[in-house]
């Protein structure tokens, strides 16, 4: 199993977390409750190392589909007016990620990164509409290769504190490649052009790059 290599500070955090407190059962507890705690202990362990993974994704969909960039649940199917890189009515789709959700991210297309920008900011829940401007995010603006303009957001959730993302300007990028990671409850904002069919609807649970979300 992959483990974000931004990630293994994390990772062995909690390592070192569940074996002081396995440690602290072994020294302390000596009653029935024991193997109970120790079970819920490795779970914790295990949840968080699978969390923190990057899964081997193959792309589905040709070179005009646009593919998820994270697993989660679409939350939002909706014409809206893309004011910073689009600049024009767009239709954003947004994947929620809760915390059972892989959170390593992945390109949506084949093409190059043309924009970029990381923002400071809050950290309200990821599923609230004014996540999208005021928490803290990324914006990564993408030509493809079949020459659209597209847009995506990384944001971050009440608990997400740290956004990663490998984009930069003049970048060349592949669908199923991965683009970064958003460590807890986050969002994915993504802006396809009008004309796009869409091939999602809200409330369906999606998976990064085998979802096709829009063929441009």
């Amino acid at each position: 199993m992959k483990i974000d290599h931004n990630s293994y500070g994390s990772v062995a955090l909690v390592y070192l977390i569940g074996g002081v407190l396995a440690a602290l059962l072994v020294l302390f507890v000596h009653s029935w409750v024991f193997w109970p705690l120790l079970v819920l202990i490795l779970l914790i362990v295990g949840w968080q190392t699978a969390f923190f993974r990057v899964p081997r994704r193959f792309r589905a969909g040709g070179p005009h589909s646009v593919v998820s960039v994270a697993d989660g649940k679409v939350v939002i199917v909706d014409k809206v007016f893309e004011p910073e890189f689009m600049k024009k009515e767009c239709i954003q789709i947004s994947v929620y990620m809760d915390f059972f959700d892989v959170h390593a991210n992945f390109w949506p297309a084949d093409g190059e990164v043309t924009y970029y920008r990381y923002y400071p900011g809050e950290h309200f829940l990821a599923f609230k509409p004014k996540a999208s401007e005021e928490n803290e995010h990324t914006c990564v603006g993408l030509r493809t290769t079949s020459g659209h303009d597209m847009l995506f957001k990384q944001l971050a959730g009440g608990f997400a504190r740290r956004i990663v993302c490998y984009a930069q300007d003049g970048l060349p990028v592949k669908a199923g490649e991965q683009c970064g990671i958003i460590k807890f409850g986050s969002r994915i904002d993504m802006y396809v052009p009008l004309e796009a069919q869409i091939c999602v609807k809200v409330g369906e649970q999606v998976r990064a790059c085998e979802t096709v979300l829009a063929e441009l």
